[in-house]
């Protein structure tokens, strides 16, 4: 049997949607920009997935902006709205995504900001608090907080960060990159301008995804060169991937109850089962309260064969991650487990689910642990 539980890092193409992609592979393949027949053709479909996605997420389709996925979405939303409103002060979260806090670190150590981190409470959510404070006692400042960690699944209270990030002037971007797809996001009962998207999380095109940018806001473009976006990001655009994207998160929110009630059931299972198995294990973050539930991050005892856990599982025909795919080729630790001060010296696995697992996965992945942390 072969298991996939890396559902965070991407998701499987769904079949709908690829059949949906193959007509602007093969057939209707003009440039959107040309004015001929061929480009009038793609063009219609791009403002059509656009006014999809506008739909689906209750705001204006010239609202929405198409990227190469969520680390540029996040790129244009950070740097952008730094440079452009001249904001001196940004806040963010040490356990963020490294595409938010690798940028803010960047615009920080070469001056252009100076970078404040939110205390955050023992399971990694944000302390609401110290939020207000740190708002308070600076200047008009720019707020980044993802809306569900993509590691330890932990979910921001994001209408009442928007209440907050608006009683005090503050611009507020949010990764909802986990969230999108898999939650029934209304944009218009939130108070924010900026939110960050990626078709591959929720059975769409990998290469693609969007920036929501509030229509009261206004903001120079990250990419320049062509007129494309309506003059907000130069390249001719994925035209397929914008298809994929657009018909991913269609079928996401078509079946969103029952694909909600089935990944809870799976996560609950496995969890049961864990404990049940291997005596001192724990989980990540909050996993039992107000959290992701595609997203089960374990921490398990250390024995001789935790070192090589991820290896032994993937030679089993397991997959899952040790954090964010992102960072999977550097030697380094978590940053989120170590932000949530957790053990870093005992291994943490990442098992995030999808509409396509099942318990009998759940029970293969745990009969091979089993053999990893024998009961004594």
């Amino acid at each position: 049997m072969k298991v996939y539980f890396d559902n965070a890092a991407t998701t499987p193409l769904d079949k709908e949607v690829l059949d949906e992609m193959l007509p602007y592979l093969t057939e209707h393949f003009g440039n959107p920009s040309s004015i001929h027949s061929f480009g009038r053709k793609t063009r219609s479909a791009i403002e059509g997935a656009r006014k999809k996605i506008a739909r689906l997420l209750n705001v204006s389709p010239s609202e929405i902006f198409f990227t190469s996925g969520g680390t540029e979405a996040d790129n244009m939303a950070i740097r952008c709205s730094i440079s452009d409103f001249g904001i001196k002060h940004a806040i963010t979260s040490k356990i963020e995504h490294h595409a938010v806090l690798h940028t803010l670190e960047k615009l920080a150590d070469e001056g252009i900001i100076t970078l404040s981190f939110v205390n955050l409470h023992p399971d990694g959510h944000i302390n609401l608090g110290d939020l207000e404070a740190l708002l308070k006692n600076n200047e008009r400042s720019f707020v980044s907080l993802m809306h569900a960690n993509n590691e330890i699944g932990n979910l921001l209270p994001i209408k009442e960060v928007g209440e907050i990030c608006s009683a005090n002037n503050a611009i507020f971007h949010s990764d909802t990159v986990q969230t999108v797809g898999h939650y029934d996001i209304d944009l218009q009962k939130i108070k924010i301008h900026f939110i960050s998207g990626a078709a591959h999380k929720f059975h769409g095109p990998k290469g693609v995804g969007f920036l929501y940018i509030n229509g009261s806001i206004k903001i120079n473009p990250l990419l320049y060169g062509g007129s494309q976006e309506r003059d907000m990001r130069g390249g001719t655009e994925n035209l397929y991937g914008i298809i994929g994207l657009a018909k991913s998160l269609e079928i996401a929110m078509r079946d969103l109850s029952d694909h909600q009630n089935h990944i809870l059931e799976i996560k609950n299972y496995m969890k049961q089962q864990l404990t049940a198995s291997i005596p001192g294990i724990e989980f990540n973050g909050a996993s039992a309260g107000n959290s992701l539930y595609t997203v089960l991050n374990v921490h398990f005892p250390k024995t001789e064969n935790a070192e090589m856990l991820l290896f032994n599982l993937d030679i089993a025909g397991i997959a899952a991650s040790g954090g964010s795919a992102c960072t999977s080729g550097s030697d380094k630790g978590s940053h989120v487990l170590e932000g949530i001060g957790a053990d870093i010296t005992r291994p943490s696995v990442r098992f995030s689910f999808s509409k396509y697992n099942t318990k009998e996965e759940v029970d293969f992945t745990i009969n091979k642990l089993k053999t990893l942390f024998p009961v004594k």
